[in-house]
């Protein structure tokens, strides 16, 4: 193979679909004779862009055909748009491809966020041409990951994302105060407020709960359907962060061949962008945490598609930067085998309000304790300060932030442990078992994990949320017993972090995170019509009768010497 190639451009190449409608591909040709294997990019955001445009030219620079294409109804394509639809006309683009003269029957897929979704969901239709795919920073499951986690409304990215996807270019809203849209009443006409009308808006209002309208779309998403292996790339701070994990799980424990059971993962301290920047938020991670993915996803397609030795076979699966001692490690299995499942438990005198109050983390049993309580008023929510969040970082942050704004406020519980007499690593799932109660029919609770330094900065590293009235089954909503104490598991999400010596593990609960996720009325009313804004008087039990507790992955501690991070 001589390299780089020139390059031949095919502009605007129609491709059928089974109904006739036909997608627009632009086409980046090696200027050779012969066969080549195909990349594949379906994308919603224009093939047109620049940096799609700089990608299928450095493919075909280096051997590959790269088809970039317009999914269904978005830019130069026909058809109407409708999102997370994508595995049929994924197989049939794939089909078409292979029958080129310009293909040597051989095809990967390549994209971040919407542009994985594409291929997930064509890989179970099972084209003999598709060989591997490359999905960064997606989910599995469309309602739980997406757009309803914990049963909440993850509005920030159903706004900022939904509202502009739509019709057949970009479409921005003329919103001069984001603060004031996020707070739009009732969310099922938000889509018309914003000066809209989508379909698909109405629907994810209208499916506030898991049905089979978001069974349809898991449907299209069956690790046991899939022949070929994926290269999974995501970020600990992603909101896609679990099911990323989720993903790398599902196919390598269930992929329908020895190939696709071949699949790796990488996770880095990036946002939903990845590996852009070594700064993510407020937080440096240092020159050591940016990786080429780029080259790695290149050794990826040169093994599956080309049968090039390059020694990515033999590598081991899991591959993680560990934040706090900012080192990567290679790994085996998710989560960790050596883990040490330990239960963190809340404590207080009854005052765990603010950061400055008496709420305690220790692995102490707790006796006897008096409850905490607040008041969650939803019209005066508390604010997010960066986390797991897409897509409109200029809007809300993401990423690491100090949260001590937010502690500062009465609805907000802290719980800090001692500091830490030697290095704790926590990697892995974190989960949450709370015991609380409200006085009215419906809530939320949130939970969020915090590194706070020896300086006070208090460094957000995961959280989540559960719609009380969700709390049992996704399907079947049930609506709570005033002042009744009900047990919550409330998955927190996942984290690899090395809290330093002199370090505290703190744990914040609250009820609101705005408008990362939509507001509780606490009214027990559909959320969908509700205008209605209601307090809550909350109560948090901590005692050996309701014993609340964080549970950490606890990773035995290696000699983490060196850099730490800088904010």
């Amino acid at each position: 193979m001589t390299e780089p190639f020139d390059i031949i451009m095919e502009l605007d190449v129609r491709v059928p679909m089974r109904d006739g409608v036909t997608l627009s591909s632009d086409i980046y040709r090696p200027d050779a004779p012969g066969a080549f294997p195909t990349v594949l990019m379906r994308t919603p955001y224009s093939n047109n862009i620049a940096g799609m445009i700089e990608k299928a030219r450095r493919l075909a620079n280096h051997g590959y055909v790269c088809v970039a294409q317009d999914v269904r109804g978005r830019w130069d394509s026909d058809g109407t748009y409708y999102p997370f639809r994508e595995g049929p006309d994924g197989y049939d683009t794939q089909e078409w491809i292979g029958l080129q003269s310009w293909s040597d029957g051989t095809i990967g897929m390549s994209g971040a966020s919407y542009l994985g979704t594409v291929q997930w969901q064509s890989a179970p239709f099972r084209s003999e041409h598709l060989k591997c795919i490359a999905p960064r920073v997606i989910c599995c499951d469309y309602y739980d990951g997406l757009i309803y986690p914990g049963g909440a409304l993850q509005l920030n990215v159903a706004m900022t994302w939904g509202m502009r996807t739509n019709a057949r270019t970009g479409q921005d809203i003329d919103y001069h105060n984001w603060n004031e849209a996020f707070r739009s009443l009732p969310l099922g006409q938000m889509d018309e407020l914003a000066g809209r009308d989508l379909p698909f808006w109405k629907d994810w209002m209208e499916h506030d709960t898991y049905d089979a309208y978001w069974q349809a779309m898991d449907d299209e998403q069956r690790w046991d359907e899939i022949s070929v292996p994926a290269l999974n790339m995501g970020g600990w701070y992603d909101l896609y962060a679990p099911q990323t994990f989720t993903n790398f799980n599902g196919l390598r424990l269930n992929g329908r061949t020895p190939e696709a059971r071949q699949s790796k993962l990488i996770v880095g301290p990036w946002p939903h962008s990845l590996s852009a920047s070594t700064r993510t938020g407020d937080v440096d991670f240092g020159d050591g945490s940016l990786v080429d993915l780029e080259a790695l996803e290149m050794r990826w397609f040169d093994y599956w598609q080309r049968g090039i030795e390059n020694g990515i076979a033999d590598e081991p699966p899991i591959r993680l930067f560990i934040m706090g001692a900012n080192v990567w490690h290679d790994e085996y299995e998710w989560p960790l085998a050596r883990t040490d499942w330990q239960e963190w438990y809340l404590h207080s005198n009854g005052s765990a309000n603010t950061l400055l109050g008496d709420g305690v983390l220790s692995t102490d049993v707790p006796l006897s304790e008096p409850n905490d309580q607040f008041i969650f008023d939803p019209a005066y929510p508390v604010q997010t300060l960066g986390g797991n969040n897409c897509c409109s970082p200029d809007l809300v942050p993401w990423g690491p932030h100090d949260q001590r704004p937010a502690e500062m406020r009465s609805d907000v519980l802290c719980y800090s442990s001692m500091p830490l007499e030697e290095d704790l690593e926590v990697t892995g799932p974190i989960r949450m078992i709370l015991h609380a109660a409200t006085d009215g029919p419906d809530t939320d609770w949130t939970v969020k994990l915090v590194d706070v330094s020896p300086s006070g900065y208090a460094m957000n590293l995961c959280d989540g949320i559960i719609r009380g009235r969700l709390r049992e089954d996704r399907c079947n909503p049930v609506l709570l017993e005033p002042d009744q104490v009900y047990r919550y598991e409330i998955e927190v999400g996942v984290t690899g972090n090395v809290f330093r010596s002199g370090h505290r593990i703190r744990v914040e609960i609250s009820s609101s995170n705005f408008p990362r996720f939509d507001r509780n009325h606490n009214t027990g009313k559909p959320a969908r019509e509700d205008t209605e804004l209601r307090q809550a008087r909350q109560t948090i039990c901590h005692s050996d009768i309701y014993p609340s507790h964080l549970v950490l992955p606890v990773i035995p501690v290696a000699d983490y010497r060196g850099a730490q991070s800088e904010h």
